[in-house]
């Protein structure tokens, strides 16, 4: 039902019943679908059996740091309530598998430097065909999944951000990972930057938004993506070759003003070509001494297929 057809249904006041349902949601008894103007409301079961059991407070506040899912409609859960319909949709214990998500995301997070940074450098030097290396050094603000539970929390940010073209995801996004990104152009002393452009055309390009939010205030090294008859995305290549290829022959760096440290931002790396062979052109037309790669997400294991963004 919507907020007029419950209000002509009851005979009471339209904010009465916005704060009613607001409390119903907070409680989710309830569910919210669409966006205004067109806004509806149906009812949930109540869960199970997941809210009797006790989480701590240290461990409902490390789900609420790091643990986000998107259900079905759309709704973006977070923290405990976002966990609790993860294992009620798997039938899974509450807090066996709280503490087992603890424990992996701890895993994890021994990757991460005392900058919050994910050094990928070495990944990509030993993955085999990639080549030639460029990039000097290569960072990750987070994996893109991890075993068993999948998505990260700035992966699945970054998932519905780009496939569902949403600019409050994207500020999301900008609003966690900023800071850390200005720390590193600041430690490093970047002098430019360069947001890898997109290959697929949308109405909303994820890297032109992070690059408008981001406001690094630093110049841009120039770069034109060469469109060819037809287009290939990085994502649908499942050989490290072919990567390679696709990045070396359809990006273009024309000469520019020259720096010393330029920073590559990507939105994601699965195999690190892309950023490589970019940061090789840079080279080649010496524009640069140094260059730095960076993605919003990185993958885990050596060459990776990150297919959905």
């Amino acid at each position: 039902m919507s907020v007029n057809e419950i209000t002509l249904a009851l005979d009471i006041s339209r904010q009465y019943v916005h704060r009613v349902l607001l409390d119903l949601e907070e409680e989710n008894l309830i569910v919210k679908v669409g966006i205004a103007p067109k806004v509806y409301y149906s009812a949930l079961e109540a869960p199970k059996s997941s809210l009797n059991e006790i989480i701590t407070y240290e461990n409902e506040m490390y789900l609420n740091k790091h643990f986000i899912t998107i259900d079905p409609l759309g709704n973006k859960l977070e923290g405990l309530s976002a966990m609790v319909y993860w294992c009620e949709r798997q039938n899974l214990p509450l807090i066996k598998t709280v503490d087992e998500f603890i424990q992996t995301k701890e895993k994890y997070n021994s990757f991460f430097n005392e900058a919050g940074l994910i050094n990928g450098t070495e990944k990509l030097r030993t993955s085999k065909g990639i080549g030639n290396i460029c990039v000097d050094e290569l960072y990750y603000l987070d994996f893109y999944a991890i075993e068993r539970f999948g998505k990260t929390r700035l992966g699945t940010l970054m998932h519905y951000a780009k496939q569902g073209q949403n600019k409050d995801l994207i500020k999301i996004i900008v609003k966690e990972v900023k800071q850390r990104i200005l720390s590193l152009t600041q430690t490093l002393e970047i002098d430019a930057v360069l947001f890898v452009p997109p290959t697929i055309s949308r109405k909303i390009q994820i890297m032109n938004f992070l690059e408008k939010y981001l406001a690094l205030n630093i110049p841009s090294v120039k770069i034109d993506k060469i469109k060819t008859p037809i287009i290939v995305p990085q994502k649908a290549l499942s050989k490290i070759f072919e990567r390679v290829s696709n990045a070396k022959n359809t990006f273009f760096v024309p000469h520019q003003k020259k720096c010393n440290h330029v920073l590559i931002i990507d939105d994601a790396v699965g195999s690190g070509a892309t950023i490589n062979e970019i940061a090789c052109k840079i080279k080649e037309k010496e524009i640069a001494i140094k260059v730095t790669g960076l993605a919003i997400t990185g993958s885990y294991k050596g060459f990776e297929v990150i297919s959905e963004l």
